[in-house]
């Protein structure tokens, strides 16, 4: 076992370390994606890259107000760290945003987006579209209890209300009334029934066009893009057009692109960081995290697709996935996993 209960974080921000970055975090960023972009997988990500905005998942209102959960948490090295809330009532986002604050986060991103039937019995998510008056409401409520930006993640259109009338609509009151300078725009709509939550990423067409039209009927607000997008050559072109990008699953399943990103997008020379360097500098976080009495599967879980494309990869999978939620289970595991893959790696053999 290691000695040093630091965690270090293998891939300093410039946010972190005092030099001013020549991009803003949100140029690229990692999109929040429910029961997956836990603190775990956050710290795991930043461990990549160090310039990335990182978000949370979806945090209900009620939840921060009414849970007995620390809802909250995360890591100080997480940061450029977001918060995305989903709610509707605009005294209990200020509520929400004003704890957040106090907490150190660096955004807050309502949530416009969500399709699913959950989330719109709760009224919040993507069918808040339809509610433009609402979601202005909302915004300038957080905005008058905090000084962090507030920005709203949304779709570009919700069953037949998908002209770009509609969108430009929406975009448009939410940015004057409320005081939205930022939007993340899912390039597809959202059928509100009919589609499951993952019909609706894959289903509904992607019109990147409709985005970048956005932008140029607004080029005062600052408009990223998201949906569908799987490479960092992808991200770039979207770049020559908007002002930022936002990736999903492929950063989930594919968590190497990341250490691609800021030289590849924030412009800096640092090194890419190594898959298995990043694996070793981790185990001081969960080592603390096993002291905690967290279970090792729940951060190695965020960790499976790191060696993807690599010869060894499936033997590190399933080595992990057999072995990371047995009692007793340490970094130990971790070791015996990389033993499947490393001597395949020929810059770490």
């Amino acid at each position: 076992m290691h000695e040093n209960k630091e965690t270090p974080n293998l891939r300093q921000s410039s946010v972190n370390s005092g030099v001013a970055p020549k991009y803003s975090p949100s140029r690229f960023s990692v999109a929040p994606m429910l029961d997956w972009t836990d603190r775990h997988c956050r710290y795991f990500h930043r461990q990549l890259t160090g310039n990335a905005l990182l978000y949370t998942e979806m945090v209900t209102t009620g939840a921060i107000i009414h849970g007995k959960g620390n809802y909250l948490a995360y890591s100080e090295d997480e940061h450029p760290v977001a918060l995305q809330l989903g709610g509707s009532d605009p005294a209990a986002l200020a509520q929400c945003a004003r704890l957040a604050e106090q907490r150190g986060y660096d955004e807050i991103n309502l949530n416009v987006g969500c399709p699913s039937d959950r989330v719109q019995n709760g009224r919040f998510g993507a069918c808040l579209m339809a509610e433009a008056g609402l979601v202005a409401d909302a915004i300038k409520a957080m905005r008058d209890v905090v000084s962090i930006p507030v920005t709203v993640k949304t779709r570009i259109g919700i069953d037949e209300q998908d002209s770009y009338e509609f969108l430009t609509q929406f975009v448009g009151t939410v940015a004057e009334r409320g005081g939205c300078d930022t939007f993340i725009i899912h390039a597809r709509k959202a059928w509100l029934s009919g589609l499951s939550p993952k019909e609706n990423r894959e289903i509904p067409p992607l019109d990147y066009p409709r985005v970048y039209q956005l932008k140029r009927d607004f080029p005062h607000l600052t408009l990223a893009t998201n949906g569908g997008v799987k490479t960092l050559e992808e991200a770039k072109q979207h770049l020559q057009f908007l002002d930022g990008v936002m990736m999903g699953r492929e950063a989930y399943q594919n968590p190497g692109i990341l250490a691609r990103v800021d030289r590849e997008l924030f412009g800096h020379d640092a090194p890419v960081a190594a898959p298995v360097a990043v694996v070793r500098a981790m185990y001081p976080y969960i080592e603390a995290e096993l002291a905690k009495g967290t279970y090792l599967g729940h951060v190695t879980r965020h960790m499976l697709g790191l060696f993807q494309g690599i010869p060894g990869a499936r033997q590190w999978r399933r080595y992990l996935s057999e072995n990371a939620h047995k009692p007793g289970a340490d970094v130990r595991v971790l070791e015996a996993a990389l033993a499947r893959v490393a001597d395949k790696i020929p810059q770490e053999a």
